[in-house]
This record gives C-alpha cells, structure tokens and sequence, in this order.
C-alpha cells in the first residue's frame, strides 16, 4: 500500500496530539495517511503497554487511518543508530509516503527530539540505492524511496512554526482521537497517578494553541509544523 502522508511518534498519542487535526483533514480530502509509533509507550506512569495498543486502536479507527503499525522500539532507551533507522527506513519503503510528519525537534520528553531526528535521518538514508533492506516475511529487496516532504508537528513546548495548517472543522476530530487515550488523559475518575498531561489545563491547551494559532493567521484553529528545507511554492497565489 502507498500512503500519500506517513506520520511517527515516539508514543501511542504523539501523532494525535501534535498533528491530530492535519491528519483528519488530509483523511477528509482524500489522502491515505498511516502512522507508525517508535515504541509501546511502556514507560508512562499511567497505563500499560497493552491498554495503550487498544486505544491506539480505537484512535485509528477514529481518524480513518489506512495503516497503523508500532517498531517497539524500546520506550526511554531506544537511540539513533543503524539498527533503529533501519526500521524506520523499512517502513518508508513498505509504505513510498510523499510527506512524512514526525516529532517535535525540541521538547521535554527526551524521546521526542530524538525520534525526531531519527526518523530525519532515515528519511534521507532510506533514498539510498546502497541501503539493502527487506521487509519481515518477505524475500524480496525493497526499492529505494525517499519522501519529498519531512516536517515537524509541535508539542509541548511552544516551538515558533514555520508554518500552519487551517484546520478549521476538524478541531473535534482530533479532541475525539485523544479521547480514546482515555488512561493518558484527564479522567477525575481515575486512581492512578496525575502526570503534566493528565490535567485539564493540558487538554483544553491542546485546543487554544490551535485557536491562538489558528487568530495568527485570520482562521478558526491552526496546527503548527516546523521545516528542515525551504519550502517552495510554484506561485505566490500559493501562499496565504
């Protein structure tokens, strides 16, 4: 299957929280998009590895994914090297996405810089004729693929975007997407331990950053991304 959009995040709920309303969109005009998770996300106070893979799930379902699949790298230790860009670099040619969207470059989780730039390098390497690399299961080689596009969702920390997305009337798609975290998110029900995103504070913050976002630049609601290139327009018109 070839995905027009392949999003990865570090964590279950990553791609949700950073481009969430970008992905339903996409969705909505017709693009196959996937997402692929570096880990379990075994390590978080709240939850399990196997509750987070249902609600991953429930998420995807949510979204209208084509694909999702999970590395399971390892959660807080999983690093930049030869082994783990070429499992990334096995999706990208399982999958030939034109863009490819992924963590933030910065952020208080230390896995989010660094699947970041992970996955940045392996979109580079994964064009590489002299790059062997076959798929689990499968006997044949797979092709070189390098996507056109690699840009960068934001999180926790306010990264200043070299770009938005107007995602006006998808806002509630991603709040739903969230949702289906329900062990990671804010539930005064719940007896486990409060985390920073457990609050209420985070999730309505999840929505006034893509209001404040969205107020920039005359919309509803907004999500940010951050670039490794230039981008280039074929004509000022292009620009908004």
């Amino acid at each position: 299957m070839k995905l027009d959009i392949l999003v990865f995040g570090s964590h279950p709920d990553d791609a949700e929280l950073g481009a969430g309303a970008t992905i339903a969109k996409e969705i909505a005009n017709g693009k196959k998009v996937g997402i692929v998770d570096l880990t379990l996300g075994e390590l978080g106070t709240r939850g399990s590895a196997e509750i987070r893979a249902k609600e991953a799930t429930d998420s995807a379902n949510i979204l209208g994914l084509s694909v999702r699949e999970n590395l399971e790298f390892a959660d807080g230790f999983f690093v930049n090297d030869k082994e783990h860009q070429l499992g990334v670099i096995r999706m990208l040619r399982k999958y030939r996405p034109e863009t490819v969207l992924c963590n933030a470059i910065d952020d208080r989780h230390v896995d989010h810089g660094r699947g970041s730039k992970l996955v940045s390098d392996a979109c580079y390497l994964s064009g590489l004729v002299k790059i062997d690399t076959k798929f689990d299961g499968d006997d044949k080689w797979q092709e070189p693929w390098r996507p056109k596009n690699v840009y960068h969702y934001i999180q926790w920390k306010n990264l200043q975007p070299d770009f938005v997305v107007d995602v006006t009337g998808y806002i509630e798609k991603k709040t739903e997407a969230i949702l289906a975290y329900s062990s990671q998110f804010h539930d005064p029900r719940s007896k486990e331990p409060e985390t920073p995103i457990t609050s209420r504070n985070f999730l309505d913050s999840v929505k006034y950053r893509a209001r404040d976002l969205g107020r920039l630049v005359g919309v509803e609601y907004a999500e940010g991304f951050t670039v490794e290139r230039l981008v280039a327009v074929d004509r000022l018109g292009a620009l908004k």
